[in-house]
């Protein structure tokens, strides 16, 4: 009779209220992407305008920004996987009235942002709640492959869950927003059944202090505010997502299916790193593999600044989206396992605070820096700052630098 192996070992696909959590996630991500192209596509079909385009963008990251710290603070005090089911019961109404409103033909501008607003408030308490979820559903030695086979799921979502909903467009926007709610009523029965049992934390009083605590914790641990101030002005500086169309159009000379190739590279090399960190998690030297995967990230991007080939373009673009889940991974795993339980929450939301704050600043620096310098000279300035900050990052958190395991109790 054959041994079972430790919970650490096991493939993760015996953890049953991981496995839950991968497909809810992968389900809720998938009809999220769907919803997005086609609010876009119909809003663009309704009114023309860029500018209406731009504030769907806008109406949904504002709420995330507004409400981040006060969905950090539910998500400690309630249970996570009820929040997250009840973000997907928000956004399967939210498809439900876009496809009776697409059906009934009274779909209008004003309907589709103020629902971008509802869709922003739903995930602005859906990221802190994910993000803290996953370390109490694996043993710790088992997070980074969680993590990593997470990201897998969500990549794949990221790169399939347009395509889907442009082809399912074919058939109608009600049929994709249809679509959507199945996928979100799916995801929300599946974190209902993940079965955590939700621990409540000690009862304190709701004020600015305990809401603000997740900065006090990581500003007092080095470790936590290297790793997340790293990544911060890494893809603040080395972002190149938004110059991608006047590359494409003006340096390699490609049309829209180029364009479309390399916004797709970054995504395909973060799922396939994620697919080998899967197999074979990062167990040493996890300090410095981190600090070499953002100076590798840098280089990247100053190798696409620099091609004209479209092929060169494309494997650099692979090779940035590959390095960077590389630190994505390593840095998501040292928070959560520094994090004690009752903070993750709060924690993983100051965390999407930097994250979103770094993609949306980043694509306005490269927009004026290229103003300035160019597509190219921006890039390239870009990805020389993110190799600075790497090596002033190696100096100013040398326990970070030095960091052999992911735990210190492994």
């Amino acid at each position: 009779m054959s041994t079972p192996l430790p919970p650490e070992r096991a493939p993760l696909r015996t953890l049953p209220a991981f496995m839950r959590f991968w497909y809810a996630r992968l389900a809720g991500t998938t009809g999220n992407q769907m919803l997005m192209v086609a609010l876009g596509w119909q809003m663009y079909d309704l009114t023309g305008s860029a500018w209406d385009l731009g504030l769907v963008g806008l109406l949904q990251f504002l709420p995330a920004l507004l409400l981040t710290l006060v969905a950090g603070h539910v998500a400690d005090r309630h249970d996570r996987s009820r929040i997250l089911a009840l973000a997907m019961a928000a956004q399967t109404v939210v498809a439900i009235v876009l496809m009776l409103a697409t059906h009934g033909h009274w779909a209008s501008r004003w309907l589709l942002l103020v629902l971008s607003v509802a869709v922003g408030t739903a995930k602005a308490f859906q990221m802190p709640a994910q993000q803290a979820l996953v370390p109490s559903l694996v043993p710790a030695s088992a997070l980074p492959r969680a993590l990593a086979f997470s990201s897998a799921g969500m990549q794949a979502a990221i790169v399939g869950g347009p395509a889907l909903g442009g082809f399912v467009y074919v058939a109608g926007a009600d049929v994709v927003y249809a679509t959507c709610a199945a996928c979100f009523i799916a995801a929300g029965v599946l974190f209902l059944r993940i079965g955590h049992p939700h621990v409540p934390p000690p009862k304190e009083p709701v004020s600015l202090r305990t809401v603000l605590a997740g900065f006090q914790f990581i500003w007092q641990r080095p470790v936590v505010l290297g790793a997340i101030s790293l990544d911060l002005f890494a893809v603040l500086l080395g972002g190149a997502t938004a110059l991608l169309p006047m590359f494409a159009k003006d340096v390699l000379h490609v049309g829209p299916w180029g364009l479309g190739l390399l916004r797709g590279a970054p995504a395909a090399g973060a799922l396939c790193m994620s697919l080998v960190l899967t197999r074979w998690p990062i167990s040493r030297r996890v300090g410095h593999v981190m600090f070499a995967a953002v100076a590798v990230y840098g280089l990247a991007t100053m190798v696409f600044g620099v091609s004209t080939s479209f092929v060169l373009s494309l494997v650099a673009l692979w090779v940035s989206g590959a390095a960077d889940m590389v630190s994505v991974v390593i840095r998501q795993s040292l928070v959560q396992l520094e994090t004690p339980d009752a903070m993750r929450g709060r924690v993983a939301a100051v965390n999407s605070i930097f994250i979103g704050a770094s993609n949306q600043l980043g694509e306005f620096e490269s927009g004026a820096t290229a103003a300035v310098l160019g597509p190219v000279g921006s890039v390239l300035l870009g990805g020389a700052g993110t190799l600075f900050i790497a090596g002033l990052w190696f100096k100013l958190f040398p326990d970070l630098a030095r960091r052999e395991r992911l735990t210190e109790r492994a």
